[in-house]
């Protein structure tokens, strides 16, 4: 899931190569409307209905076993899209399957962001990390790349080669 607001960044560039010849289903986020969350937990009807995007996409990545989150850090955290996409997770919460149904995914993040992302992006990976304990999630591995510009992340020799390595294993996996 391609979680930036344009296409070709350099999280989609570091992801591509980590998905290179495995049969996956990519999203982007940006191409979906997404209505932010309405906390309705403690009203008595519980939540509205919602007009847009959102269950079409939980239908489809509860079709998989596993995630791949490619976001860029946006101000220290992640992008508002990526943000209400998960914050909406709530509003399936009451129904227990689907907990127990991303209690069976494994999940994969990769970040890119320019200000010294190897420091200043861990806590959105420690974000990603709370999240998925939250739903019973396996967090199998996280790749944090350098690049600010379009195509930075190509310069960045250790986030290419743990991406190249992911996707070794990912498809030794089959």
């Amino acid at each position: 899931m391609y979680c930036s607001t344009r296409r070709q960044g350099n999280s989609e560039l570091l992801a591509d190569i980590v998905v290179e010849g495995l049969d996956c289903t990519k999203i982007h986020l940006k191409d979906h409307h997404i209505e932010p969350i309405r906390d309705f937990r403690h009203d008595p009807e519980g939540f509205k209905p919602v007009h847009d995007d959102h269950a079409k996409l939980i239908r489809e990545i509860l079709n998989h076993d596993m995630f791949l989150f490619a976001t860029p850090i946006y101000w220290y955290g992640m992008p508002g899209i990526l943000k209400n996409f998960i914050d909406r997770w709530s509003t399936y919460y009451s129904d227990m399957t689907f907990k127990d149904r991303m209690s069976e995914k494994e999940a994969i993040v990769v970040v890119t962001g320019g200000d010294d992302p190897h420091i200043k992006g861990f806590p959105l990976i420690q974000q990603f990390y709370w999240i998925f304990e939250f739903m019973g999630i396996e967090f199998t591995n996280y790749i944090i790349g350098n690049g600010n510009n379009p195509g930075d992340v190509l310069r960045d020799l250790n986030a290419l080669s743990k991406a190249e390595q992911l996707n070794h294993q990912l498809r030794m996996r089959g």
